[in-house]
């Protein structure tokens, strides 16, 4: 037994469905003004193109919805003030690693290879100035550890 649907039913889903496939790539699209940092490591210095989020709205979008993040770029978070500070992996399609960092520029905790799409915090284990994420085996790459220096205008340097 077959029950009919309407078939004007049936386009109204399709059309539901279809734009919320769709949201993610619109979405993507949203990008901030791209800034070098670099950090200052055992292995050498390591540049990065990052974008700034510095207002609120900004920091709550992050790196939300974007389908890849190229191993030389990244995002960095400004709190303006040092403060403890949490994060997740809410509608974050890719793995990052996650540098908490001082108001020095010094990096204080790292969280490696965040796992896409949780809503777990991600705590910063003390108080920070601000949280740079690039994408997931960059501090194992680079040999990025706690201590080593991230070199950014909002840094106040020892």
């Amino acid at each position: 037994m077959s029950i009919p649907i309407p078939r004007r039913l049936v386009l109204s889903l399709l059309a539901v469905l279809l734009t919320g496939l769709a949201a993610p790539s619109r979405a993507a699209e949203v990008t901030w003004p791209v800034e070098t940092l670099t950090i200052e490591t055992k292995s050498g210095t390591h540049a990065f193109q990052v974008e700034v989020a510095r207002e609120e709205a900004q920091r709550a979008r992050g790196l939300m919805f974007r389908t890849e993040l190229k191993p030389d770029r990244g995002m960095l978070f400004d709190f303006h003030q040092v403060q403890w500070v949490a994060m997740w992996m809410k509608n974050t399609f890719v793995s990052l690693d996650m540098f908490f960092i001082s108001e020095n520029g010094r990096i204080a905790h790292v969280a490696r290879r965040t796992t896409p799409l949780s809503t777990q915090s991600i705590g910063s284990e003390a108080p920070v100035r601000a949280v740079l994420e690039l994408a997931a085996g960059s501090a194992d790459r680079l040999r990025i550890v706690v201590g080593d220096r991230v070199q950014h205008p909002i840094f106040k340097l020892e």
